[in-house]
């Protein structure tokens, strides 16, 4: 996945490693060891629960990570200081969450970008970043968290940051949560193949349709099974051949139980007629 992160990259692992982590430059590209160690660091915080951290939104009001809990949640770090890789990494993922939408449902999801760079990534901030970027869409909110929160929050998803005189160096990842907030899959990069974002998404949603069965969850549940990508337009589209190949298996298999149920009535034995003695 390491090298799945660089494979855009022609110009040589020292500007692979800067568009990973949001450096301003070359000079403090870190080592190919500190890369590889902060992509461990990042993975081993698959599986963990994570907290119920509290925030402020740009509407100044206390929102708690909890809150957010019952579907996929997508968590995003930034810093609004930041002028070219946070905005263009907040772009793609804005394109990407929209054809996700598109796939799986308006509502399927939610999605929070989380200002680390306390006190300055305010409330404020955050809004006007959001508009400069044009998202407004209500499953999408920015958050600013406590300030004494920042580190061990961090350290928790994984993302390892560093800061420096011109910013901050941190990996590029995007996090998906799982509806119990448990960290289910970490994205990384400033762009990537949309199945690496799409595909635990719907991994997830299939999960949760088989906690609650009714006529819309097997529905949702045909649904994700015949969403597929295709690489030739970019997109997730429905495929309908496997929905009849679907429909298709389940009338074989309900006409060869009527068909088994039917011989094994034929062969019963008739039964003897009233008086009869053996």
């Amino acid at each position: 996945m390491f090298l799945k992160v660089f494979s855009r990259v022609s110009t040589g692992i020292g500007l692979a490693i800067a568009l990973l982590f949001n450096l301003p430059g070359l000079a403090a590209t870190p080592t190919e060891d500190e890369s590889v160690a902060a992509v461990r660091v990042s993975q081993a915080a698959i599986g963990r629960t994570v907290s119920d951290w509290h925030f402020t939104d740009t509407q100044g009001r206390e929102v708690r990570l909890s809150e957010f809990r019952g579907k996929p949640l997508i968590v995003s770090f930034m810093y609004t200081g930041c002028f070219q890789v946070c905005p263009t990494t907040t772009q793609f993922l804005k394109r990407a969450a929209q054809s996700a939408r598109d796939s799986l449902g308006s509502d399927s999801f939610q999605v929070v970008s989380i200002g680390f760079n306390q006190p300055f990534d305010s409330p404020e901030a955050l809004a006007e970043f959001a508009t400069k970027q044009g998202i407004n869409h209500p499953g999408w909110r920015f958050l600013a968290p406590r300030q004494a929160d920042v580190t061990t929050m961090l350290a928790e998803f994984g993302l390892s940051v560093k800061a420096t005189t011109a910013g901050f160096d941190h990996v590029l990842q995007a996090t998906i949560v799982d509806g119990s907030g448990v960290i289910y899959r970490q994205v990384y990069g400033d762009t990537f193949d949309l199945p690496m974002f799409i595909d635990p998404l719907k991994q997830l949603m299939s999960g949760q349709t088989e906690k609650a069965v009714s006529v819309e969850n097997i529905w949702l549940k045909v649904k994700l099974y015949c969403t597929v990508y295709d690489p030739r337009s970019g997109k997730y589209k429905f495929n309908y051949s496997l929905f009849v190949e679907l429909f298709a298996g389940f009338t074989f298999l309900g006409a060869l139980v009527w068909y088994l149920v039917r011989g094994m009535r034929s062969r019963r034995p008739a039964p003897a007629p009233p008086g009869h003695s053996g």
